[in-house]
C-alpha cells in the first residue's frame, strides 16, 4: 500500500472515529516533538480541521520543548504548554517512604503527563489521541497507565517506516519526520541504542517475520514475551 493511501485511510478513520465518538470534541495531544506525536497532529488536524485539535508540551523540569511549540503552530493548532517538574518532585513524598526504582522513577513523568493531559481533554471536550506506535509497543517500550494509553489510537498499528512514509506524505518537514527517535531524557541515548538494534530491523521482523541475526530475532522475541501485558487490557475474575 502507497504511504499517500495509508494516510488517507487514517484520516477517514479518524473523522469516523470522532464522529461517533465524539461529534463536537477535540482531539487532545501530547506533543514531545517527536515523529509521532507530530504525525498523529498532522492527521488529526486533516481529519478533524485544526481548530479541533490541542497539542500540549508537557517538559519535566531541564528538559526543552524540542521544537514541539514550532510544530503546533506549523500545523495551525492550539497550543499549551503545562511544564510538570513541580508535579515531579512531589512525588519525593513517595520515595520517603519506599525506595524507588530507576525504572520506576523514569515511568512517574508520562503517567504525570496523562493525567495533565485528561484534565486538559475534560475540560475543552476532548478526546486524548494515543500516539504510540506499533513497533514501541511490540518491545514494550511504552509506559503502562502513562502514554500507552488514551481515547483512540491512530498509530496504534503502524511500524516506524509507516509512519515516516505517512509522514512524509503530509508534506511535514523531514527534520521532524526524521527525528532520531529518543526517550527525551537529559544526557540519555537514542531508542535503538538502548534495544541494540534497529527499528528497520524490528520493522521487518514485525511485518514479515524476517530477521537475519539469530542473536537480535530471539532478544525482540523476548521482549515481546515479557511485555505482552501492556498490549492488552487487564485479566478480570469471571464466574
Amino acid at each position: 500500500m502507497e504511504y499517500s493511501e495509508m494516510k488517507d485511510r487514517c484520516v477517514r478513520w479518524i473523522r469516523d472515529w470522532f464522529d461517533a465518538n465524539g461529534k463536537d470534541s477535540v482531539a487532545v495531544l501530547g506533543m514531545s516533538g517527536g515523529k509521532d506525536s507530530t504525525v498523529a497532529a498532522a492527521l488529526c488536524a486533516e481529519a478533524l480541521g485544526p481548530d479541533r485539535v490541542v497539542g500540549v508540551a508537557m517538559p519535566s523540569r531541564g528538559q526543552s520543548l524540542n521544537e514541539a511549540d514550532q510544530i503546533c503552530r506549523y500545523l495551525g493548532i492550539r497550543y499549551l504548554c503545562v511544564p510538570i517538574g513541580d508535579i515531579i518532585d512531589s512525588f519525593s513524598v513517595v520515595s520517603e517512604r519506599v525506595t524507588l526504582s530507576a525504572q520506576a522513577e523514569q515511568n512517574i513523568p508520562p503517567r504525570v503527563r496523562m493525567s495533565v493531559l485528561y484534565a486538559v481533554s475534560q475540560s475543552l471536550n476532548g478526546r486524548v489521541a494515543n500516539t504510540c506506535n506499533l513497533s514501541e509497543n511490540w518491545v514494550g517500550y511504552a509506559t503502562r497507565w502513562g502514554d500507552s494509553v488514551g481515547d483512540f489510537s491512530p498509530l496504534g498499528e503502524l511500524v516506524v517506516q509507516e509512519i515516516r512514509g505517512i509522514g512524509h506524505s503530509l508534506g511535514i518537514p523531514s527534520r521532524w519526520v526524521d527525528k532520531t527517535p529518543d526517550d527525551g531524557l537529559p544526557h540519555s541515548c537514542s531508542d535503538e541504542q538502548k534495544f541494540g538494534f534497529t527499528y528497520e530491523v524490528l520493522d521487518r521482523y514485525i511485518r514479515t517475520g524476517e530477521c537475519d541475526d539469530p542473536a537480535i530475532r530471539e532478544k525482540i522475541d523476548s521482549m515481546h514475551r515479557r511485555n505482552l501485558f501492556k498490549m492488552e487490557m487487564p485479566e478480570s475474575f469471571s464466574l
